[in-house]
């Protein structure tokens, strides 16, 4: 197994090697879905948590051999970038993959497990929590400084951003990182990165005005092409949710 490690603390590094090395039997369940595992273990004082990526398809075993980084190697390249340009993410501990000379099997990424308040997707269900609007502006902040620095966060999804409070000082760290892209964007598409993240109207007015505030931009502009990208992904979203349930009728 390839395995690459981000400090040269070796006892540390050991038994988390031992931990990815006996994934199914080691560690508490933290997430347990359909195409990745999410487990959790202590190590040295350390909450680890280790994302095993589900095994790729015939085309992306060859591809990710050959000719792509896994998953889990762009996780932790990107962790460590965000670190360095000063955005939130869990401390990267490693990422690792088995793979023989010809095809690739299976990766994991080790990164520290944080306990945090919430998620931006828990301000979409709960317009009643404690200080709700100024979490969000403080949310849109922290999107902004994303695009001023050139990080273009392709999955920027409800579930993907977690948020400490720390009394009014607010902090956001990105997790499930392995889609980014890195340069310049233009207005376009940095509201069409905004798109995926509320359904709800009345929050896209309020990330609009944040928005325009920050960036000096028209603020009717800035809310009519983030609500028109926001209707545009959740009509492009319905359309294969219904086309998935076609497909799934036709098999039976």
């Amino acid at each position: 197994m390839k395995k690459v490690f981000a400090s040269n603390n070796l006892e540390f590094n050991d038994k988390l090697f031992d931990f990815v090395s006996n994934f199914k039997s080691q560690g508490q369940v933290f997430v347990d879905g359909d195409r990745n595992v999410i487990k959790t273990k202590q190590i040295e004082g350390v909450v680890v948590n280790v994302k095993s990526f589900r095994v790729p398809n015939v085309v992306n075993k060859i591809a990710y051999r050959f000719f792509r980084k896994s998953k889990a190697q762009r996780s932790f390249e990107y962790a460590q970038y965000l670190e360095q340009h000063d955005i939130g993410t869990p401390k990267p501990f490693g990422y690792f993959e088995n793979k023989d000379i010809a095809t690739f099997k299976e990766s994991f990424y080790a990164s520290e497990h944080l306990e945090v308040d919430l998620t931006y997707r828990d301000l979409t269900f709960d317009f009643n929590y404690p200080n709700w609007e100024a979490i969000l502006r403080a949310f849109t902040r922290f999107t902004y400084s994303l695009h001023q620095k050139d990080i273009h966060f392709l999955d920027h999804s409800p579930g993907n951003t977690l948020i400490e409070l720390n009394d009014g000082d607010y902090k956001f760290y990105l997790v499930d990182l392995n889609r980014m892209k890195f340069g310049p964007m233009d207005f376009s598409t940095r509201m069409k990165n905004l798109s995926k993240l509320t359904i709800h109207e009345s929050m896209v007015k309020i990330m609009s005005n944040e928005y325009a505030k920050v960036s000096g931009e028209d603020e009717d502009k800035v809310f009519s092409t983030m609500w028109k990208e926001t209707q545009d992904f959740q009509e492009r979203f319905h359309k294969k949710r219904r086309l998935k349930k076609k497909l799934k009728f036709w098999k039976k």
